[in-house]
C-alpha cells in the first residue's frame, strides 16, 4: 500500500437516493491535521439518515477515534463499533465514552444582571448570618467555660496565661507606642493648621486630648491587636487542629476551651487596657511635641490646659471599651482557629477571615458606643 492511499478519507456521496459516508484509509495521529481540516465542512452536510461505511477503514488509533467521535457523535460511533473487531470496538467505545457529555454538567442558566445581584446579596446575607450565629454560640460557650473554671482555682492555666500575656501585651508595646505617637503628632499638626485660621490654635490641646482619650487610643490599639493577635490565635489553634492535636486533647479527657481559649481570652482582657493606656499617653505626647515645636505651647502650658479642660470621664469612657474589644477579638481569633479544616490553605484563609472580622466588629462596636455616649450626654 502506498503512502498516499493510507491517508484517511471521509467521502459523502448519494447511493440510491440515500446519502452514504464512506470512511477509508488510516485514521491515525500522523494524518490528524489533514483529516481535521476536512471534517468541518463535511460535518455540516451529515444528516440523521446518512449511512456509514467503514469496511475500508485502515489503521486506527486514539487520535483517529477522537476525530470519528467528533464527526459522527458518541452515540452513532457506539452503534457503529458493534460491527468492528474487538480491539477497535473497545478503542472506539472508550473514546466515545470519554468524550460523551456527562449528565452531571450543570445546565447553563439564563439570568439577568438584577437576578445575579440579588443572588449575590442573598448568598452574602446567608454567610453573614452563619458567621453571626456561630460567633454568638462560641461566645456563650466561652462564658460558660469561664464561669465553670472560675470557681475551681486549681484548674486555672496561669502558665499559659502569663505566656500569652507576654506575647499579646509586652511584645506589642513598641509598635503601639510608636504608631499612636505618630498619629498624635499628625492630629496636632492638622488641628494647628485648621484652627490657626480661626485664631484658636490653643484648642489643639483639647483636640488631641479628647480624640486620644475617647477614641483614637482604644480604637487604634484594638485595630493593631486585631491584626496582630487575632491572626496569631487563629494560626496557633488552626495549626493544632490541622495536626489533630485538638482531637488528641479531647481524647485525653481535657477541654480545649479551658486549655486553649480561656488563657488567650484572659490574657487579651488584661493586655488591651494596658496597651490602650500606653496608646493614650503616646498620642498625647506626640501632640504635645508638635504643639511645642509649631505653636509655642510649652509642655507645662499643655499639661495645664489639659488639666483644666479635660475631665476624667473621657479617659474612663475610652478605657471602658478596651475589655469589650479585647473579648471580641480573642473570641473571633479562637473561633476561626477551630474552623480550620486541616490544610495550610485553610489556616491562611481563616487567619485572614479572623483579622477582617475582628477589625469590622471593633469599628462597628466603637461606632455604636460613640452614638450611645452622645445620646447619653457623656
Amino acid at each position: 500500500m502506498s503512502e498516499t492511499s493510507s491517508i484517511g478519507r471521509a467521502e459523502l456521496s448519494a447511493s440510491a437516493g440515500q446519502p452514504l459516508l464512506r470512511i477509508s484509509g488510516d485514521w491515525t495521529l500522523a494524518h490528524y491535521r489533514t483529516l481535521a481540516a476536512g471534517l468541518d465542512a463535511l460535518r455540516a452536510r451529515l444528516q440523521a439518515d446518512t449511512r456509514i461505511d467503514i469496511d475500508t477503514l485502515g489503521a486506527l488509533d486514539t487520535a483517529g477515534a477522537s476525530l470519528l467521535v467528533d464527526l459522527l457523535g458518541p452515540e452513532r460511533v457506539q452503534a457503529l463499533a458493534a460491527a468492528l473487531p474487538p480491539e477497535r470496538r473497545a478503542l472506539l467505545q472508550a473514546v466515545a465514552g470519554a468524550l460523551a457529555p456527562t449528565g452531571s454538567e450543570a445546565p447553563r442558566r439564563r439570568g439577568s444582571a438584577v437576578g445575579d445581584v440579588l443572588e449575590h446579596i442573598g448568598i452574602s446575607t446567608g454567610v453573614f448570618w452563619r458567621h453571626l450565629t456561630s460567633l454568638l454560640g462560641f461566645i456563650g460557650l466561652t462564658l460558660e467555660s469561664a464561669l465553670r473554671v472560675m470557681v475551681m482555682p486549681p484548674r486555672w492555666r496561669l502558665t499559659s496565661l502569663v505566656a500569652n500575656l507576654e506575647k499579646t501585651a509586652l511584645d506589642a508595646v513598641p509598635i503601639v507606642a510608636l504608631l499612636t505617637f505618630l498619629v498624635g503628632a499628625v492630629v496636632a499638626f492638622l488641628g494647628a493648621t485648621v484652627l490657626a485660621d480661626f485664631g484658636a490654635s490653643i484648642f489643639t490641646v483639647d483636640l488631641v486630648a479628647f480624640s486620644f482619650l475617647r477614641e483614637f487610643g482604644v480604637l487604634l490599639t484594638a485595630i493593631l491587636v486585631a491584626g496582630r493577635t487575632a491572626s496569631a490565635f487563629t494560626a496557633q489553634i488552626g495549626s493544632m487542629k490541622a495536626n489533630e492535636e485538638v482531637d488528641a486533647i479531647r481524647v485525653l479527657g481535657l477541654d480545649p476551651m479551658e486549655l486553649l481559649v480561656l488563657p488567650r481570652v484572659s490574657a487579651l482582657l488584661i493586655a488591651l487596657p494596658m496597651l490602650t493606656f500606653v496608646a493614650m499617653i503616646s498620642g498625647i505626647v506626640g501632640g504635645m511635641l508638635v504643639c511645642a515645636l509649631t505653636l509655642d505651647i510649652s509642655p507645662t502650658m499643655f499639661l495645664s490646659i489639659f488639666e483644666n479642660d479635660v475631665s476624667l470621664r473621657h479617659f474612663l469612657i475610652g478605657l471602658a471599651k478596651a475589655p469589650i474589644f479585647a473579648f471580641l477579638i480573642a473570641v473571633i481569633g479562637c473561633l476561626e482557629g477551630f474552623k480550620v479544616s486541616g490544610s495550610a490553605q485553610s489556616v491562611g484563609e481563616h487567619t485572614t477571615s479572623a483579622v477582617v472580622q475582628s477589625i469590622f466588629v471593633v469599628i462597628v462596636v466603637d461606632a455604636v458606643a460613640a452614638l450611645f455616649c452622645m445620646e447619653m450626654g457623656w
